[in-house]
């Protein structure tokens, strides 16, 4: 079967405005079967535009390769995955996957180039710079513009080697952005990263979704404390399997999130904010307690 083509797509124009009532992502019931070994079983899964998801679940869950789904970076062997109105198996997934902004840590980028080039890079879905490829001006103003979103205007010129691991990670949320997608993809984002530069990112992202009020996300992470206020909807895995996915309100709750990781647990939130304590029984002592537990009823 020939791929269809992208109708309507031009560079730098993301995949054109939204329809309406179709999903930015939408998947199926889907398999994915490496080695004779299952990976992801019966998983579905939509995300429509303006939807900041949250992806939790623990080593091995199936995090990765769901998002590799995702982000049209692989085929599921059973079952349907639609990014942007396009079905997987019947486009071209290197051009599709130019207008999903995916943010991966592991960056494999070897040359010093300097963040405003690295952002640049976006544009042309290249890890280096491309050879006799100039930018425009006003991509180079759109480029400046990232930049100082993500909280980086004063390091505009300097080069790759020198930047902190969390300046990297929001140069690398602005170089995903060059393209104006509909979907941002965010691997574990936070990996490696210090208090100061956690919050940081998180407080750029949180910028950046009020910014973009279209804008879909879906952000991978082990731990509840990165999640962003904005965060709308989580899903979680385990084994491979969907155990809860919805309004983050009814998905993150000590129950659910204790059998996903298979530890008991207790939620708290305060400001938009995550936070997480183990499980204690009727009989210990919680005098530091830090507030209601998110799946416990508030007082008024």
């Amino acid at each position: 079967m020939s791929a269809e083509p992208l109708v309507g797509v031009a560079p730098g124009a993301g995949t054109g405005p939204a329809v309406a009532g179709v999903p930015v992502l939408c998947a199926r019931a889907v398999d994915v079967v490496r080695d004779g070994r299952p990976i992801l079983s019966e998983v579905s899964l939509t995300v429509r535009a303006g939807e900041h998801w949250a992806l939790l679940g623990a080593n091995g869950a199936g995090k990765s390769t769901l998002l590799g789904l995702l982000g049209a970076l692989t085929h599921p062997t059973r079952g349907t995955v639609d990014v942007l109105g396009h079905r997987l198996g019947r486009v071209d997934l290197r051009t599709l996957r130019t207008y999903v902004g995916h943010v991966d840590p592991r960056h494999a980028l070897r040359s010093p180039l300097k963040v405003r080039d690295v952002v640049l890079t976006g544009l042309t879905n290249s890890v280096e710079r491309v050879p006799r490829w100039r930018p425009t001006p006003e991509q180079l103003a759109e480029a400046d513009r990232l930049v100082g979103l993500l909280g980086l205007g004063h390091r505009r010129e300097a080069l790759w080697p020198t930047l902190s691991q969390g300046e990297r990670g929001r140069a690398l949320i602005a170089r995903a952005l060059m393209p104006r997608p509909r979907l941002l993809l965010l691997d574990e984002p936070a990996t490696g990263l210090d208090v100061a530069g956690r919050e940081q990112l998180i407080e750029r992202i949180d910028t950046l979704q009020q910014s973009r009020p279209e804008l879909a996300s879906v952000l991978v992470t082990h731990h509840l404390e990165e999640l962003p206020p904005g965060t709308t909807h989580a899903v979680l895995l385990r084994d491979g399997r969907c155990l809860a996915a919805g309004p983050v309100d009814e998905v993150l709750t000590g129950g659910l999130v204790s059998r996903c990781f298979g530890h008991p647990v207790r939620l708290f939130r305060a400001e938009g904010r995550w936070s997480v304590r183990t499980g204690r029984t009727a009989a210990s002592p919680r005098s530091d307690r830090p507030g209601p537990a998110a799946d416990e009823p508030r007082a008024g």
